[in-house]
């Protein structure tokens, strides 16, 4: 008697499942597009017309990231509708910040199982982010690896591609002693910092995923799954009418790490410490853990998403046009010549 055909789905990838879920995906990532997009998703490639005649000289400007220990959270809780936002965002505002509109992304979802639906509601954050962004989804891939993931568990990993003219690309070379630092906030932890702030919470305070997160009014998922903030439009808008000596994305390694990122020799930042106001979810980590100045510093984003380097005479009035954009902003700092130390940032208390 001879033994039933084994199939793929019997080793647990369903080819049925998968052409369901991009079937689901397909309106979320037309919403996306833009007049460049020649094609809908299913080629094996994306395709994308850059309008040359915009550009004197442009300049691609790509950057890839993906969600880290966040996705855990996710887990928890069971919701997966803004971590999509996050994979963006970590994406975007990486090439924002040298002064690149985001043109076009594309997605990696891998997993154990495929659940469409479920899948889709991932994509749908996507393609949130990608509308935030202003770019369009113009592809990705869906890998179903059974036994590489614990069951319900999957990783996220995001690709964009922007475009700047090249006497308009921001690489922080323009930054001089005497420009201010602006500071414009975060929308929580962002999508950094994840590893620890779960070790402090779940283990340190003993919380649980749907406990009411101290001081907050919100639960510890609502409070841990608030997506990264998207700080493309507002950027491109203060471009159009102001220099920008230089930016800075914080993400990990924080303001300790990321702000040098754009300094120039001879240049240090000096940031005061109390010139904005800490969140409540930084001062409970804090206690949770009686962890360190440096090291929240160095971990979290303490409420600055962005550090924008900008000339003294123009600081005001570029909070201003952020703050008629929806963000808060403050000066949060300053740029000085370096000391005989390495540091090149210097947190001050005042």
């Amino acid at each position: 008697m001879s033994e039933k055909p084994v199939t793929y789905k019997d080793s647990g990838v369903d080819i049925v499942a998968g052409n369901k879920f991009v079937n689901l995906i397909k309106p979320l990532v037309k919403a996306t597009s833009r007049p460049e997009v020649l094609a809908d998703i299913g080629g094996f490639g994306g395709l994308f017309s850059l309008n040359t005649s915009k550009y004197k000289d442009p300049v691609l400007v790509s950057g890839t990231d993906g969600v880290g220990t966040k996705l855990k959270v996710a887990f928890l809780a069971n919701r997966h509708d803004t971590v999509g936002i996050d994979l963006v965002a970590m994406c975007v505002n990486d090439i924002i910040v040298q002064g690149a509109e985001p043109l076009f992304f594309l997605d990696y979802l891998a997993t154990g199982k495929l659940l469409p639906e479920k899948g889709a509601e991932i994509v749908s954050g996507i393609a949130e982010g990608c509308k935030q962004a202003g770019c369009a989804l113009i592809g990705g891939e869906t890998a179903e690896m059974p036994g590489f993931y614990a069951d319900g568990e999957y990783d996220v990993a995001g690709f964009t591609v922007g475009v700047v003219d090249r006497d308009n690309l921001i690489d922080g070379s323009c930054i001089s002693v005497g420009n201010r630092l602006i500071g414009i906030a975060s929308s929580g932890l962002h999508s950094n910092g994840y590893s620890l702030a779960r070790t402090l919470i779940f283990d340190r305070l003993g919380l649980s995923i749907h406990d009411e997160f101290p001081g907050a009014g919100a639960s510890v998922a609502d409070v841990l799954l608030t997506p990264t903030r998207i700080y493309v439009r507002s950027i491109l808008n203060l471009l159009k009418d102001f220099s920008i000596n230089g930016i800075a994305h914080i993400t990990g390694g924080g303001l300790l790490e990321n702000v040098p990122r754009v300094l120039p020799k001879g240049c240090q930042a000096h940031i005061y410490t109390n010139s904005w106001e800490l969140p409540n979810l930084f001062s409970v980590l804090q206690k949770a853990g009686n962890v360190e100045r440096d090291e929240m510093y160095r971990t979290f984003n303490m409420g600055i998403g962005m550090v924008l380097a900008v000339a003294e005479d123009q600081a005001e009035e570029i909070i201003d046009r952020l703050k008629g954009l929806g963000e808060s902003a403050w000066i949060i700092g300053d740029i000085a010549a370096c000391g005989t130390g390495d540091e090149r940032v210097e947190l001050v208390e005042e």
